[in-house]
């Protein structure tokens, strides 16, 4: 059962600060609104949700509920400016995530606010009062609160890195310099700090220099992009509209044709028309002429046949109307082959122009890299990466530092 007097009843253990808008997760703790809410929008891609304190997890991210009680009590202690032990006053908070802990706290670590190079050790507010009040620590160095303070030991001897051997290039302590480094270039931390600084404040001035580069490269690169996708935009608009010319450039060659075809259908049935009307009317008479001989010869009338024998049987007319011969060689074959032939042209034309332009679009690099060797330096070597855009006003030379 939580104790209600505790300081860590009415303290976010995620801020570390009095509660702020209190709410309760399923397991029962309580936290600032803000504060779980930014915990579970970072677990938020993994879909896994758990309780920063008792480690709880969730299948799915819980409903946040609002501890109205809790919310009044932090109210009431902030107005009332109560302390509670909360050691929320003087710097003193509880040691975060992201905190160097104060090593000689017990139970729940406040935040350090110093470490001590010589005693290796973090201390807080409280602690730390010796190395200020007692004589005994006027010699060691403070310097702002630093983790991992393990790593200032030597691993082999466990005495404290204060020497820097140049020949192998690390960090060394006093009994390093009898056995292991022994006879080698070796000096203080401190002088080699200073040597090293001077090389550093060259390396950011150059990583400076490099950056405003990288920046002006960046912003040229941009605009030959925004070129490119200008030059691309208004190719395809006129690609569009010359194709649309050459469509109806066809559509009126279609056009045409069959307006030709039609014209010439049209002038053969005018001229077969009154032809055919002329020879129907030749054959019903020539059918007349054959039913009277028929019917002439079966007759017993001798009178009635010699009557009409002359008429009968005289010859027909040849000259009636002109013998029609037709012409084989005429249909509309070779219109069919003549266009036939503009498709195929067609064809054989777009598939050699089409080539082309792609030779042209593919064979033309948008840009060329050309690698330029500069001077070796103690950490490397660099060289800038030339690269030439070609955009709409001609090509555009950038420089890109590898």
């Amino acid at each position: 059962m939580a104790d209600h007097t505790s300081p860590d009843y009415f303290s976010c253990s995620l801020c570390v600060n009095l509660l702020r808008d209190p709410v309760a997760i399923p397991c029962g703790h309580s936290f600032c609104m803000d504060c779980i809410s930014g915990y579970w929008n970072e677990a938020d891609y993994t879909g896994i949700y758990i309780c920063p304190q008792c480690k709880i997890t969730f299948t799915q991210r819980p409903v946040l509920r609002p501890n109205a009680t809790l919310s009044m009590v932090a109210e009431k202690i902030k107005k009332s400016g109560l302390n509670l032990n909360l050691n929320l006053t003087q710097g003193n908070f509880y040691a975060g995530p992201s905190d160097v802990p104060c090593d000689f706290c017990s139970g729940k670590k406040l935040k350090a606010v110093k470490s001590c190079l010589n005693c290796l050790a973090s201390y807080c507010e409280k602690h730390l009062k010796p190395h200020y009040e007692s004589a005994t620590f006027k010699r060691h160095k403070l310097v702002d609160e630093l983790g991992n303070l393990d790593r200032k030991i030597c691993p082999q001897h466990q005495k404290p890195l204060e020497l820097f051997c140049r020949t192998d290039q690390m960090c060394i302590c006093a009994i390093c310099t009898v056995s292991e480094h022994k006879g080698h270039d070796i000096v203080s931390a401190e002088a080699e700090r200073g040597e090293k600084q001077k090389l550093l404040g060259v390396s950011q001035a150059e990583i400076r220099q490099k950056c405003q580069d990288r920046v002006k490269e960046l912003e040229e690169l941009k605009t030959a992009v925004d070129s490119l996708k200008n030059s691309a935009q208004r190719a395809m608009v006129d690609s569009q509209k010359m194709f649309e010319d050459m469509i109806r450039s066809i559509e009126r060659m279609r056009s045409e044709v069959t307006k030709l075809i039609g014209i010439n259908e049209k002038a053969a049935f005018n001229q077969s028309e009154a032809l055919i009307e002329r020879l129907e009317q030749e054959i019903d008479e020539l059918k007349k002429k054959e039913t009277g001989l028929k019917q002439l010869y079966s007759t017993e009338d001798h009178i009635h046949f010699l009557q009409n024998f002359n008429y009968l049987c005289t010859p027909t007319d040849d000259g009636f109307i002109p013998k029609v011969v037709l012409n084989p060689d005429f249909s509309f074959g070779a219109v069919r082959k003549a266009v036939s032939e503009i498709k195929e042209r067609l064809e054989e034309f777009g598939k050699e122009e089409l080539l082309k332009i792609s030779k042209s679009v593919n064979e033309v690099p948008v840009y060329t890299t050309e690698s330029r060797t500069l001077e070796r330096r103690s950490r490397g070597e660099c060289c800038h990466v030339l690269v030439r855009v070609k955009t709409e006003g001609g090509p555009l030379l950038l420089r890109l530092i590898m």
